[in-house]
């Protein structure tokens, strides 16, 4: 019996994928569940599944878009596993020595030089005076070294005079996932009205929090006390003082959410994910540090899905881990803000009139002016700034150790 394996769907309002990679070849055996694929589709990358064992037919090559539903390979579960057969890599091997040698490229007759010879037809002339490339640095591929219209359209323009060194180039297809982020990203610049506000935050209470209670808060709940906690509960408290910065345009109306799913900006193996805290106004520190934990890891280690990529109501991205001092986060739509952490430098800053020395955070809001006005923006990250300077007070009740469940 021979099996149609159909590309399953990944999730609610994808309709395509492309293929990734292979991960067998044509004609292997392959065994029920065995990852035979890894497929891209505009949210992330997703491994297939053998349906059932037997011996494969591909039908799809690697790039393809494929539609779901449609047909990418064939499996022939009537066949018998194939004795001594260890995989893909012993055929591979096998085709490696039976592969014959390659006889040595002919040489060309040199070209004839006539007046023709690097001489531009007049449509290559055309496009050739078009891009501003002079004809004596373009080869041409026609009867006697006549520069051919083709040989215009392919020409580039030199990248300044050499100087020696290595000048080479790679080109490579953009991922399915990569090309749909692109996408997003232009869409948010074009029709979003978005501006960006900043602001700096004293982190010195939130330092002396974590130096006192972070090896008993690890001891006891298994993940660390990071500082993801403290900006999440912060944010959550800001959504409810600001309602306006967790909702979206639909249309002509306005959706406020009374929820909080918080978006968390992580960088994958195949480029930017944002996983989602569902419900984090429910969680507590050491929920919100397990979630956190939970979701990095999978986007780390490519085991992210769909659905834990889909909703959010407000997003988290910290470009401090990679060095960053400020930013202008882009929108993640049709969410209408985004707060940007950047990394934390002792500066100067004057305390109770005095010049004193604190580890000090820059914090961007970039938002939609189109429902959210200047003084809402304001206001909110000033909140955000409040809390994380004074969390004992407005992000733990004044109860540390009940906050930290300790």
């Amino acid at each position: 019996m021979v099996l149609e394996m159909k590309v399953p769907s990944p999730g609610e309002s994808i309709t395509e994928v492309e293929i990734a990679e292979w991960l067998v070849e044509d004609g292997d055996y392959v065994e029920k569940d065995q990852a035979i694929a890894e497929v891209d589709s505009d949210k992330a990358t997703l491994e297939l599944p053998a349906e059932e064992s037997g011996i494969i037919t591909l039908k799809a090559e690697v790039g393809d878009a494929v539609a779901v539903g449609e047909v990418v390979c064939l499996i022939d579960t009537s066949a018998e596993k194939p004795e001594g057969s260890s995989g893909s890599s012993d055929k591979k091997e096998e085709s490696k020595k039976e592969e014959p040698k390659k006889e040595a490229p002919k040489k060309e007759a040199p070209k004839k030089e006539t007046y023709a010879s690097g001489a531009p037809s007049p449509a290559a002339k055309k496009i050739l005076d078009e891009k501003g490339i002079s004809a004596s640095s373009v080869s041409g591929s026609g009867r006697d070294g006549r520069i051919t219209k083709d040989d215009a359209v392919k020409a580039v323009p030199s990248m300044g005079t050499p100087t020696g060194g290595n000048r080479g180039e790679s080109r490579s297809k953009l991922s399915m996932l990569r090309r749909k982020v692109a996408e997003r990203l232009v869409s948010a610049k074009n029709e979003t009205a978005m501006l960006t506000t900043f602001n700096e935050v004293d982190m010195s209470a939130i330092f002396e929090l974590r130096k006192q209670y972070k090896e008993e808060f690890k001891s006891k709940h298994g993940v660390s006390l990071g500082f993801m906690s403290f900006f999440t509960k912060a944010v959550i408290r800001a959504l409810e003082m600001y309602p306006s910065v967790n909702s979206m345009i639909d249309g002509k109306e306005m959706i406020t959410y009374e929820f909080c799913d918080i978006s968390i900006a992580v960088s994958g193996p195949k480029g930017l994910m944002v996983p989602v805290i569902r419900n984090a106004e429910n969680l507590t520190f050491r929920g919100v540090e397990s979630e956190v934990k939970r979701l990095a890891i999978r986007a780390r280690e490519g085991e992210i899905t769909v659905d834990e990529m889909t909703g959010g109501t407000f997003t988290i991205t910290n470009g401090g881990v990679f060095g960053s001092m400020l930013s202008t986060p882009i929108i993640n739509p049709p969410q209408s803000a985004i707060l940007g952490m950047h990394n934390i430098v002792e500066r100067a800053i004057v305390r109770d009139g005095a010049i004193a020395i604190a580890p000090v955070m820059y914090v961007a809001l970039s938002y939609d002016h189109r429902i959210i006005d200047g003084k809402e923006s304001v206001g909110f990250l000033v909140a955000i700034k409040e809390a994380l300077e004074s969390p004992e007070e407005l992000l733990m009740d004044g109860n540390v150790k009940k906050a930290l469940e300790l």
